[in-house]
């Protein structure tokens, strides 16, 4: 396996390690970075499923706050730990390898200000045939190490009070999503619908919700073409 150092997109001077083949960082984990809102006293940021490490690195451009990564595989881990360092961001980010199931091992309960995550996209079947033979793709793509509700506890023990979880996920699972949310005393406080030309399907969904927070106050802000981006970097403060 060949590993390249490429830009991170158009976020000037960042650098991203990642396999020529497999595991390059998606537009996924960009909408979602950009999608997550940051106060000033922000000081703890925890990015499940980190991957190579797309969403802290471009987090870092936006805050000062200590951001921590959780990524399960090791090789996907190793270029996280080298993506950091090839940006000189050690003592801002710091990335653990292990599943965010066992985060209280790491971090204390109620410590951090915002949890992201894009996880596992598809539920775990072991007789299915869309369940690639490649364990490390299999692993990234499906609930085979963690699932939607092990992840919605995760935050909750380490999120304080009213603070926000940011997902990205499938639209066919949203039903799914907001039941877990509930189950854990989330409330959905925003979501926003992504398309790939408005003629068709959205094709994914980007969900605010906070701990323990009130109803009634849910936006369903205006949807996004990608293919009608020039660019991604500010998307969202462009489409308020």
């Amino acid at each position: 396996m060949s590993i390249v150092l490429n830009d991170l997109f158009d976020y000037d001077g960042l650098k991203i390690y990642q396999y020529e083949d497999r595991f390059k960082f998606s537009l996924d984990s960009i909408l979602l970075a950009e999608f997550v809102e940051l106060k000033k006293n922000t000081k703890v940021i925890v990015d499940f499923c980190t991957g190579n490490a797309p969403v802290p690195l471009i987090l870092s451009t936006k805050t000062k706050a200590n951001i921590y990564g959780f990524e399960l595989q090791k090789n996907i881990y190793d270029l996280a730990k080298d993506s950091v360092k090839e940006n000189n961001l050690d003592n801002q980010i710091k990335i653990i390898n292990d599943n965010l199931v066992n985060v209280a091992e790491y971090l204390g309960d109620e410590c951090a200000d915002v949890v992201t995550c894009n996880p596992p996209y598809f539920k775990y079947d072991i007789n299915s045939s869309l369940i690639n033979e490649n364990e490390e793709k299999a692993i990234a793509r499906h609930e085979i190490a963690m699932n939607l509700d092990e992840l919605v506890k995760a935050a909750k023990y380490i999120l304080k009070e009213k603070a926000p979880l940011y997902l990205v996920h499938r639209c066919d699972r949203l039903e799914e999503i907001v039941d877990t949310l509930n189950k854990y005393g989330f409330k959905i406080k925003k979501l926003q619908f992504i398309y790939a030309g408005f003629d068709k399907e959205a094709i994914m969904v980007l969900i605010k919700a906070t701990k323990n927070g009130k109803s009634g106050s849910l936006k369903v802000l205006p949807p996004i073409d990608i293919l009608e981006c020039k660019t991604y970097k500010g998307i969202f403060e462009k489409s308020d």
